[in-house]
């Protein structure tokens, strides 16, 4: 049983104004593993203030780039050799099986760093530009401000590295909110973080719930909010950022459609759908949970899928053979089974999966990997994203077909085409509306290329030197005479 009782404020471990604390939960075995202090409005007030005087009075934000780019690389120095104990940390917290969580939810957020240190460290802060009535024009970057950064549980350790890396790199100060069943390891972040040696309040993390939440990112002393989460949440983040026009970054949900052509290999699109998400139990935003086949090959697609997921080894995450672990939380379990009934009632085909524990488990927050085939686009498991194992296969009849098909939503974060022909995909890749797209792959998220989506999948883009930018603004000087 871990027991964190105290914030990371002002860089100091702080005890809590409330005596309210967040129980987390294993998914696995449904027991505590853990107790974090939950933060209140006055520590939110505490946190802003440390934040907002690191920027407006410390040294953080004038600090030569190349010193800020080493005290990142300090943080992945440290980072590595707590890796092994960070990847065991997320596995009891949120049931990611033991071998992705050391490579997606620990390697995957260290190589990340190093590629944003690495782009900062080349990055051209300041630009020369001749100006149209003679004058020279000197543009430099500069930090945005306080930036306060709103992670989700799915991927804890990559998302918060997108945020507060980049955020540091560009001389902004953070206040990072975790979510709650994920506490555990931001605070075990602000661990590394507070061995740094960072000014105070360049970084404070405190755990909260929804209402505390709700203040933070409305708070008049931030300038900057960078929230991923569900649309749903995104858009109440958004109106809550207007009143005091503080600029906001939004990466909300998906559907991603996988688009297989008539010359596509059903196997190897089975493959890619399975790595897409499934390592995370289908809680990943750009999962491709929409897979379209021509109507000729459902079948060959619907069994492909089936063959493929189903012998997923599903069990104990801390078993370094298990390949799936449980959902977050019984809340989610319940909603995607709710979805699978939706699916059978408005006459989709079960092909694999169902509402049924897998055999291998009696307990736990698990859901068997799920295959629906002729599925229609205008289905609820086809519109909605489920945020969990379930996929739907839906026949199209011609290419044209599939790019409307594959346009017909309200999200637009990722997708991929499936393809004998590179250039027909990359066709396609420009007609479907997205953030970011694959050709031949589920959409891996490179560090070097920024992400992002369209639509109801939000705004602003981070990894990438486009990432870094966004945690910057552009002054402009006017230079006259000699």
């Amino acid at each position: 049983m871990r027991d964190r009782q105290q914030l990371f404020i002002g860089g100091a471990w702080v005890a809590p104004s409330t005596d309210r604390s967040i129980e987390v939960i294993s998914p696995h075995t449904e027991e505590p593993v853990g107790r974090v202090a939950a933060a209140g409005t006055a520590d939110v007030d505490q946190a802003v203030a440390a934040a907002r005087r690191a920027f407006d009075e410390g040294e953080w934000p004038r600090t030569d780039p190349a010193e800020r780019v080493e005290a990142v690389r300090r943080l992945i120095t440290l980072y590595g050799r707590r890796r092994d104990e960070l990847a065991e940390l997320i596995t009891a917290e949120l049931g990611a099986p033991i071998s992705f969580a050391r490579r997606a939810q620990v390697a995957l957020p260290g190589k990340t760093m190093s590629a944003l240190a690495d782009i900062a460290a080349g990055y051209p802060w300041q630009e020369n530009r001749p100006g149209v009535y003679g004058q020279d024009i000197i543009l430099r970057k500069e930090p945005v401000g306080v930036v306060v950064a709103v992670v989700p549980w799915n991927m804890p350790q990559f998302l918060t590295v997108t945020k507060v890396v980049p955020a540091l790199l560009a001389g902004c100060t953070v206040v990072l909110k975790p979510a709650p069943e994920s506490s555990l390891d931001a605070l075990f972040f602000a661990d590394l973080l507070d061995q740094v040696g960072l000014p105070p309040g360049v970084v404070n993390v405190i755990p909260a719930d929804r209402e505390v939440s709700a203040y933070l990112v409305a708070h008049p002393g931030i300038d900057k909010v960078s929230f991923t989460g569900s649309t749903a949440a995104g858009r109440q983040v958004a109106a809550a950022c207007v009143p005091n026009l503080t600029k906001v970054s939004l990466e909300l949900g998906g559907k991603s459609a996988a688009i297989a052509l008539d010359d596509a290999d059903p196997a190897t699109v089975a493959q890619a759908v399975r790595y897409s998400g499934m390592g995370m139990a289908g809680q990943i935003c750009n999962s491709l949970t929409r897979v379209l086949v021509p109507t000729s090959r459902i079948n060959d697609y619907a069994e492909a899928l089936a063959a493929t997921l189903s012998v997923i080894r599903i069990g104990d995450p801390a078993d370094p053979a298990t390949e799936m672990g449980p959902l977050v939380a019984r809340r989610q379990q319940e909603q995607v089974r709710q979805y699978i009934d939706s699916g059978i009632r408005q006459g989709a085909r079960l092909v694999a999966g169902g509402t049924d524990l897998p055999a291998s488990v009696e307990r736990g927050w698990y859901v068997r990997p799920t295959v629906f085939s002729d599925v229609d686009n205008s289905m609820t498991i086809a519109r909605e994203e489920i945020f969990g194992p379930v996929i739907a296969v839906i026949p199209y009849h011609d290419e044209e077909d599939a790019i409307r098909i594959a346009n017909d939503s309200d999200y637009g974060l990722a997708g991929s085409v499936f393809t004998a022909d590179t250039q027909r995909g990359l066709r396609i890749a420009g007609r479907v509306r997205a953030g970011t797209f694959g050709v031949n792959q589920g959409y891996s998220m490179d560090p070097a290329a920024p992400f992002g989506g369209v639509k109801a999948s939000g705004y602003g883009r981070e990894l990438g030197r486009e990432g870094l930018e966004g945690y910057l603004d552009v002054k402009s000087i006017s230079v006259a005479g000699p």
